[in-house]
């Protein structure tokens, strides 16, 4: 039977060299191929132009792993993440990517990681007939002699077309004229320049100008044309054209030539004499951008640079030049102009890739950053070399062209460097060399050491109330300084309690994200603030985590209207309401207050009261923020004695909520007026059939309850005074031998003074609580009554002894049966003076407590125990000592 075997150390770092050297001999094979698409230019945006990640081996589900994504510097086309299809970003215009060349294409690198790979992806962006020939000028003038002998032939502007191929310049139309023809020359660059034919003699005489019109005509589907209008002037001799020395002048020049600078000189000659053989130079068909980078002498025919000449823009112009005489003859010339290119870019060096940080246990070869190394110069200044510093354990490969990539030259060890800080460095061959170089900061993974680290040291957020149930509140974010799986944060909440219910119940943290959401519906009125605390913990094992506090505000919305607290809701008494104003008052005099409150807070809470509906107007006004109502002016006698007010009360949310108060205002001088006055309303507002004094009735029964009361309260504060006197005559004065007692403990019992010898309680006490037991021993009593004496010998109440010394009583001076009744007494006497005893201590006792604890500690629930002398262990009591004393 075979055993799977555990590959030790060794065993699994081959492993991952050969899957890293596999992972890497795929990538060269990709990095090799090259994906191609063509498309038309003028193409809107979001226009697709091919199924990239179809055509590059990629399938749908593994798209978010491998995190494609494009490399271009100017992004003319996007990458779709779901599908991975490339689609155009902005419009092409071909003609302003590539200008006059044959060919137009834009090339970018396509990225995918897990593993590393790069792709080169050629977009050809093909021509569509979008652009019309045009001809420089509107209108050409020629001048022909009458002495010009047919077949002479006269240069036409070129017409110049933007598009290339089929779709540019192809053919020329003249209008008819027996007089003149078109014909077709073509120069060397194999483009064709129209040119009028003289037909026959020209008679001044007769016909002295022609207007004819040239059409140039483009190969393009549909065909585009432009026109020019040519004005022939016919005039007298002159015979001699202008003649140049050369058909072509060529110059070469270096790029960054200083404005100004001569490029080339041409010279032409007329064989005429006097004003026919002064010849005047200019450009004659040529491009925007030629007018704009040279300038031309018309009388010397020197050519000068007036703008900045760019190799990397365009390396060569061709363009045509002009001779006229004065005689209206003239003569062309072409143009050729190379630009040399100069040393004037530095290397670029691009970092595509960077795989930061570097497991220590990496082998030898492990691809660490990608680079790409481009230089814009042509030939020795645009060949780049790279290298990296020395004593470094990394080394630059060479994948392809213009890309290299940084890879592990020997095995890591953190403890001895953490960091690497690689500086790469890219030289050209030009002279002097240009230098650039860009840095390249390699961390080394180690273990699982770091803990999760929030952004902030604590959160807040203001969440408005009434929110609705699952709204973002906010989300807090750590970052953890490992790598990997020991870097990948997830959030969770801290188990705690709010109100009573669980916080979870109220708020919930999004593990991924950490975006707190709120659960439910949160009212400003019963929670103004909560308080929470979330935890970040990485992926490491163990794994280590971070706390943060959030508080969370909850903001005040106006979503309580106004309570009227003072006038009550309409009762169903009639006279429910009503205010008494003097008819004397004067103006100012305070009427009534309308007192209202709101729940909410802030601006929210604030009140402003106005008078929304009056009997008469200008008789009350409302304090707007006091509610006050006071007398606009002095009451008049033809003002009505009945006046109902209707109060507004607004808060100053958005929107504004509002209740309103309605107030009922006499104007009286006397409580029979106000009596005369209500009955008046009660019978106004009574139903059919009901009496209109019940209002009169209701009014007497409240005065007579309200009577019976006081007199009660008097009758209760008498009875109490004279029990107090009554308990002061019970009590004889002070004798020598109750000297020194309180007053208090001595107790009658039928008329004979009975002196209790001592007692003794224990009592225990807590802080924290709300009752306080005492409880008497019945071990702790000191005799509290004496024991009664055999009939033989009678005992004193006071001692065994008379205190001044008087001898006993004689039993045989008491009257018969008085002894056993007086005996029957006492023990009633003393059964009942043992109950008050335990009540008064009781009540005394309670008494000392409430001045002795904290109100805290007396509003907390039981948690004081009485003992017998030893404390407490339920709650920390105080135990006062044993007292023994005599009465």
């Amino acid at each position: 039977m075979r055993r799977r075997q555990r590959l030790g150390p060794g065993g699994g770092r081959a492993l991952l060299a050969a899957l890293l050297l596999l992972l890497l001999c795929v990538w060269c094979r990709a990095a090799a191929e090259r994906v191609r698409y063509a498309i038309a230019e003028e193409l809107g945006r979001g226009s697709l132009v091919g199924p990239l990640a179809r055509d590059l081996g990629l399938s749908a589900d593994e798209l978010p792993a491998r995190k494609l994504r494009l490399s271009e510097e100017k992004q003319y086309f996007t990458v779709n993440e779901e599908n991975g299809n490339l689609y155009v970003n902005e419009r092409l215009d071909r003609e302003e990517m590539c200008g006059e060349s044959a060919t137009c294409s834009v090339s970018f690198e396509v990225l995918v990681q897990n593993p590393l790979n790069i792709f080169h992806v050629e977009v050809s962006i093909e021509d569509v007939n979008d652009n019309s020939p045009v001809f420089r000028k509107a209108v050409l003038d020629l001048e022909i002699g009458e002495w010009t002998l047919p077949g002479a032939r006269f240069p036409l502007e070129m017409a110049r077309d933007a598009d290339i191929g089929s779709n540019s310049l192809l053919s020329y139309q003249l209008t008819r004229n027996p007089s003149f023809s078109l014909a077709l020359k073509e120069n060397s660059g194999g483009s064709k320049q129209p040119e009028l034919v003289l037909e026959r003699v020209l008679d001044r005489e007769k016909q002295s100008s022609f207007e004819l019109v040239l059409t140039a005509v483009d190969g393009g589907e549909p065909a585009r044309s432009g026109t020019i209008q040519v004005r022939i002037n016919v005039t007298d001799a002159n015979d001699n054209p202008p003649v140049f020395s050369k058909s072509v002048y060529e110059a070469r020049v270096a790029e960054n030539l200083p404005v100004g600078s001569q490029v080339l000189k041409i010279r032409a000659t007329d064989a005429d004499v006097g004003s026919n053989g002064q010849v005047s130079y200019s450009f004659g068909d040529v491009p925007d951008d030629v007018l704009l980078l040279f300038t031309i002498d018309s009388d010397s025919g020197e050519v000068r640079t007036a703008g900045t000449l760019d190799f990397e823009e365009k390396s060569k112009y061709i363009f045509g030049l002009e001779a006229r005489d004065r005689g209206g003859l003239t003569d062309h010339c072409q143009v050729q102009i190379d630009i040399t290119d100069e040393n004037d870019n530095v290397p670029e060096i691009t970092i595509l890739l960077h795989s930061s940080p570097v497991p220590e246990d990496a082998p030898t070869g492990t691809v660490v950053a990608l680079l790409k190394v481009n230089d814009r110069d042509s030939g020795a200044n645009g060949e780049v070399r790279c290298s990296l510093d020395k004593d470094i354990p990394f080394r630059l490969e060479k994948s392809y062209e213009d890309y290299y990539r940084v890879v592990t030259a020997r095995e890591l060890d953190r403890e001895q460097v953490s960091e690497y800080n690689v500086t790469v460095r890219a030289a050209d061959g030009g002279s002097p060399s240009l230098q650039s170089s860009a840095v390249l900061a390699l961390r080394v993974l180690d273990v699982n050491d770091n803990a999760p680290v929030f952004l902030e040291e604590r959160y807040s957020a203001r969440l408005a109330e009434n929110n609705a149930a699952g709204a973002l509140v906010l989300t807090v974010r750590a970052t953890d300084a490992d790598w990997g799986q020991n870097a990948r944060v997830r959030y969770r909440l801290a188990e705690g309690r709010v109100r009573g219910a669980p916080l979870s119940s109220y708020v919930s943290v999004q593990a991924e994200t950490g975006a707190l959401y709120a659960l439910r519906s949160l009212d400003y009125e019963q929670l103004r603030e909560l308080q929470l605390c979330v935890r970040a913990e990485d992926g490491g094992a163990p794994a280590l985590s971070s706390n943060v506090s959030v508080r969370l505000q909850i903001v005040d919305e106006n979503d309580n209207a106004p309570q009227v607290l003072y006038p009550p809701a309409a009762a169903a008494a009639a006279w429910s309401g009503v205010e008494l104003a003097p008819r004397r008052s004067e103006a100012g005099a305070l009427v009534a207050k309308v007192v209202a409150v709101d729940a909410d807070a802030g601006q929210n809470a604030w009140l402003s009261y106005e008078l929304a509906k009056a009997t008469e107007p200008g008789l009350f006004r409302v304090g707007p923020h006091s509610g006050e109502v006071r007398t606009a002016r002095s009451p008049l006698a033809r003002d009505a004695a009945r006046h109902s007010l209707v109060v507004l009360v607004r808060d100053h949310g958005r929107p504004a909520l509002s209740a309103t108060a309605t107030l009922s205002v006499v104007l009286a001088e006397s409580v029979a007026e106000l009596l005369a006055e209500l009955g008046s309303a009660a019978h106004e507002a009574a139903a059919p059939g009901e009496p209109a004094a019940s209002l009169t009735r209701w009014l007497v029964l409240a005065v007579a309850a309200v009577s019976c009361l006081f007199v009660a309260f008097l009758l209760l504060l008498l009875a109490l005074r004279l029990r107090r006197c009554h308990r002061q005559q019970l009590l004889p004065p002070d004798s020598g031998a109750s000297r020194g007692v309180p007053v208090s403990h001595f107790v009658g019992i039928d008329g004979v003074r009975a002196f209790l010898q001592s007692y003794s309680h224990d009592v225990s006490l807590t802080a924290d609580s709300r009752k306080s037991h005492l409880r008497f021993s019945a071990a702790s009593f000191c005799d509290t009554l004496p024991a009664r004496p055999p009939p033989d010998e009678p005992a004193p109440l006071l001692g065994d002894e008379d205190p001044a010394g008087a001898p006993p009583a004689d039993p045989a001076s008491v009257p018969p049966g008085a002894l056993e009744r007086g005996r029957a007494a006492a023990a009633v006497s003393r059964r009942r003076l043992r109950v008050s005893l335990l009540a008064a201590a009781e009540r005394r006792w309670s008494r000392r407590r409430r001045s002795v604890l904290p109100p805290q500690a007396a509003r907390s629930p039981g948690a004081g125990r009485s003992g017998s002398g030893t404390d407490s262990s339920g709650g920390g009591g105080e135990r006062r000592p044993e007292r023994c004393g005599w009465l």
